[in-house]
Parts: structure tokens; sequence; C-alpha cells
């Protein structure tokens, strides 16, 4: 297998049934205990029978339990030398600092396109394409990646909204229709404000895009088509902050392919905003 096993997991995560997906959920969350653990003791501890978790080994690729532990004990100290080689140290000159923060972006965007489905990405356009009005979600520190998907969405021929103030989004939340399509951004996908205002949207039948780093939060569940971002966290910068820089980059992505998709009237649209920037440096 070629892909990191945790990033396996999390790009099928979504098409597992509810067994397999508390599987991917312990080994998401325990890999160290999975990778030192019998199938046996791994079965009873998720109460399931061995078989059960032996089948799942083979839907992620692989022969077999022993097959699939191997991959983990290998990836596993593989990523303990990279850790050790990315973490940022107090003897580290500035240029070495800067360089760490730059290897970790790179890795973090590398990362994330090997999740990256066009399927994903044709059904997340074709949505947005077909709606009346796209709106974007953010609470805290995704709402600065809301503001700049807004920005930037602002230049497509679809008509978009967003809001700084929390209350307005819950407001606007309560005001789409299965005619509207909403993008939530959320890292952990365990805000309690973000998915309030995504189980509403979904209620009234607005289709949903969901952008965060944890395909198996509450809130990506909410989703019609989800988009993972993988982060790593270094010295003084959280995974959270991290994250940022791929989910910029997915929103980029779907910028990008709108654009493409409505060539014409998106030269027209961007014609108009120029316009007007320029008609205030006359």
């Amino acid at each position: 297998m070629s892909s990191p096993i945790h990033l396996q997991i999390k790009s099928m995560y979504k098409h597992f049934s509810p067994k397999e997906q508390a599987i991917a959920d312990y080994i998401l969350e325990n890999p160290n205990k999975v990778s030192h653990s019998s199938i046996s003791d791994l079965s009873a501890e998720l109460g399931i029978a061995d078989s059960t978790f032996f089948q799942f080994t083979k839907t992620l690729g692989f022969n077999g339990f022993k097959d699939f532990k191997m991959a983990l004990l290998k990836q596993e100290n593989d990523l303990t030398a990279v850790t050790i080689h990315e973490n940022v140290q107090k003897d580290d000159s500035e240029l070495t600092m800067a360089q760490k923060v730059f290897d970790s972006n790179m890795t973090t965007l590398t990362d994330t396109k090997k999740l990256l489905k066009e399927e994903d990405l044709k059904k997340a356009v074709k949505m947005i394409s077909e709606s009346r009005r796209l709106y974007f979600f953010g609470v805290g520190g995704s709402e600065i990646v809301a503001t700049d998907a807004y920005h930037k969405f602002l230049r497509s021929p679809i008509s978009v909204g967003h809001s700084t103030d929390y209350h307005i989004q819950l407001m606007e939340a309560s005001l789409l229709t299965d005619e509207d399509c909403a993008l939530f951004i959320s890292h952990s996908g365990k805000s309690k404000e973000t998915i309030h205002m995504a189980e509403a949207v979904k209620k009234a039948g607005t289709k949903v895009i969901i952008i965060t780093s944890q395909a198996n939060s509450p809130l990506a569940k909410l989703g019609d088509v989800v988009f993972i971002s993988i982060s790593e966290e270094i010295e003084f910068r959280s995974e959270a902050l991290a994250s940022r820089i791929a989910q910029l980059s997915i929103i980029d992505s779907l910028y990008v392919i709108l654009m493409f998709y409505n060539s014409k009237n998106a030269q027209e649209t961007i014609s108009k905003v120029r316009k007007v920037i320029l008609s205030l440096k006359e």
C-alpha cells in the first residue's frame, strides 16, 4: 500500500458500514496499540469477531491482519523519523525553523492532495453550480477560511453569502432551502455551533459540503460531499492552525474548477469586479 494507512482509512471512511467505521475509529485513535496487539485482543475489545477485523484489513487492500500490522509498524517507524526531522528545536537557526515550517506545510498539502477524489470534486462543483445560492459557514479559526472563500467566490457567477458574526450565520442557516448549497469548515468537526447550523440546513434539504480534518467527526457525517484536510502539529503551532493551508487549497480547487465550468459567465463577473475596483483608482 503506497498511501499511509491513516490516509487510506480517512479516504474510504464515508463508504464504510457502521461496524467498519467503529474499527476505523479505533485504529485512528489507537494506532500504536493496534500495531502491538493481537487480532484476538483487538476484536475482544471492540466486541466483534476476529473474522470481522480480518475482513476490514482486506477491505483496506491488505492480504490479512498480519500484512496490515506489519505495514502499520513500518509506517509507525517512518513517521517517528519524519517527526524528529520536522520538529523545530530550540537550537535551530531562524532559517532552519522557517524551512521546517515550510516542510510541514508541504507535507500537509501533499497528504491532503492524496485524499482528493475526482468524483467528490465533480459532485461538489455540480452542487454549487446548480444552487440558487452558496453560503459559507465557519466559527473561530475556521471563520477566517470561510471569509477567504467568500471573498474568492464573489468573483464567480454564483450568488454567495457569509457573515463573520455567528448569530447572523445561524439566522442565514435557518433561511436556506433545498435550492441552496452550504459549505462548512471546521478542523475538528466537533464544534457545537457549526454542527447545530449544519443540522438545520440539512433538515431543510440544503446540499452540504464539509471541509474538516476528522473523517469520523459528527460534522463529516452530515455532508453530501466531504473533503479531508491533513495537517501535522509542530512546536508553537497547533494542528488546527496547520490545517488552514490545506483547507484554503481545497477551496481554491473548487473555485478554479467552478470558473472553468462556467467560463463565459465567469469572465463577465470578473470583468465587472475589476471595472469597479479600477474606477476607484481613476
